[in-house]
């Protein structure tokens, strides 16, 4: 037992490379570089794409792996949160929370309180063990969901890719950043597909839209997480290579973006 306790660290450090879910699983109408980046991996992964991987399966572990979604509610969703249910329950973040924080965040109120904690005390965990953690019965997370690869690559992000978003975001929900700073990244980098007014894609409808400047003024902890980490399932970039402060300074000027 104690030898094969000490394997399973190098066992998923070298997991951490192996290639991902087959992308035949993509949309078939994707061209092949599109498919590569959405689901593929690099030969020789750095820690930042490591991170980004790492932060879309918490995002949404099956839209990242080009998975069809859950049907039914997650078993451990508690049964007196009635706002969720389906396959957004089984997402990472709307137990744990954009901020990481689960009941003690943003979470510990609305219609996503589930009374369960964050995941922000693994910081510095030994990935395997968080990767025993989600393996367990009660996550209920199988490799048939969650591969070995991937797996790998999600406890690397909870040990070492999330933060305290206390120390980008302030109680009011406003960016700790230079919306000056960021005016210059979003317009070179996310205006190719958002547009430089953040209102080329609409989430919402013509009465209650969802643009950028809408999304980073109600939810900035989702929008700083998407800056850095990109958006599961889709071929949007991530600045996780990037030092935080950059992701701030963007999401500051997110917030100056109109709302409707």
């Amino acid at each position: 037992m104690q030898l094969l306790r000490r394997a399973v660290p190098a066992v998923l450090a070298a997991l951490l490379v192996l290639t991902p879910p087959t992308l035949a699983r993509a949309d078939g109408d994707d061209e092949d570089y599109h498919r590569d980046f959405i689901l593929g991996a690099p030969a020789e992964p750095s820690e930042a794409w490591l991170m980004m991987a790492g932060g879309r399966l918490y995002d949404n572990w099956f839209a990242a792996q080009g998975l069809d979604e859950p049907e039914r509610t997650h078993p451990v969703w508690p049964r007196r949160n009635r706002s969720q249910e389906g396959a957004t329950t089984w997402r990472c973040k709307s137990c744990h929370g954009w901020d990481y924080k689960g009941r003690d965040g943003a979470y510990g109120q609305g219609d996503y309180r589930t009374g369960i904690k964050g995941v922000l005390g693994k910081r510095g965990a030994d990935p395997a063990r968080i990767a025993r953690i989600v393996r367990n019965p009660m996550h209920g997370f199988g490799p048939e969901l969650i591969p070995d690869d991937a797996l790998a690559r999600l406890a690397a992000f909870i040990s070492r890719g999330t933060y305290d978003t206390d120390d980008w975001i302030g109680p009011d929900g406003m960016a700790r950043g230079e919306a000056a700073r960021g005016k210059p990244v979003f317009q070179t980098v996310c205006a190719a597909c958002h547009g430089f007014d953040g209102r080329a894609q609409n989430w919402g409808d013509d009465d209650e839209p969802g643009f950028v400047g809408t999304e980073a003024q109600a939810n900035p902890w989702e929008v700083l997480a998407k800056i850095r980490h990109g958006h599961p399932g889709v071929e949007m970039v991530g600045l996780v290579a990037f030092d935080m402060q950059v992701a701030a300074d963007v999401l500051a000027y997110a917030q100056t973006l109109p709302a409707r």
